[in-house]
């Protein structure tokens, strides 16, 4: 199959993604292999995240037991923006907060962001999540921190951040531990 004649921008894209979007891994035609080209469009299929909750308010027990939730209360403002770029499909890691400080297991957004149902502040958002897997055992920040690739990461930097963007690369590297 012969490849359609590329514009200047599709070659600024393809050299974009090359040295710019290292965790994805990237087509010889230039896009994202979890991507969806539309002309000069492309965003991934899915996206992965961290979400950050104290046990004694909610734990991953209690979505197990619920099966869906609507995960709201966010009041930090990248929190709330972080939260509105998330896509149902997306995958979510659940981390408890306090004295246990570890991802504990795996959800699933299952909606868009919506305004929070139960906020008084226009601003506020919240989204519906489901249960996908409990991890045998939790990764604890302690162990995170010793993966100097993950030194970066904003549950490392920022760590009153309670929605937390993850690459690829990041997530593959904590399902591997």
């Amino acid at each position: 199959m012969v490849s359609p004649p590329q514009t200047g921008y599709e070659n600024i894209l393809k050299e974009f993604l090359r040295e710019k979007c290292n965790p994805v891994s990237v087509h010889p035609e230039g896009m994202p292999a979890n991507a969806v080209n539309h002309k000069h469009y492309w965003r991934p299929i899915m996206a992965f995240w961290l979400f950050k909750q104290e046990p004694g308010c909610y734990s991953l027990d209690d979505l197990e037991r619920d099966g869906t939730t609507i995960w709201d209360g966010v009041s930090n403002a990248l929190a709330r923006k972080h939260l509105r770029a998330t896509k149902a499909g997306d995958r979510v890691f659940f981390y408890h907060t306090g004295k246990e400080k570890a991802i504990v297991g795996e959800m699933k957004i299952v909606g868009k962001p919506i305004i929070d149902p139960e906020g008084d502040d226009p601003n506020a958002v919240a989204v519906t999540v489901r249960f996908v897997k409990r991890y045998a055992k939790p990764i604890t920040l302690a162990e995170i921190k010793k993966v100097q690739a993950l030194a970066d990461w904003d549950l490392v930097r920022i760590s009153r951040l309670s929605v937390v963007p993850v690459t690829e690369e990041q997530w593959s590297l904590v399902i591997s531990h």
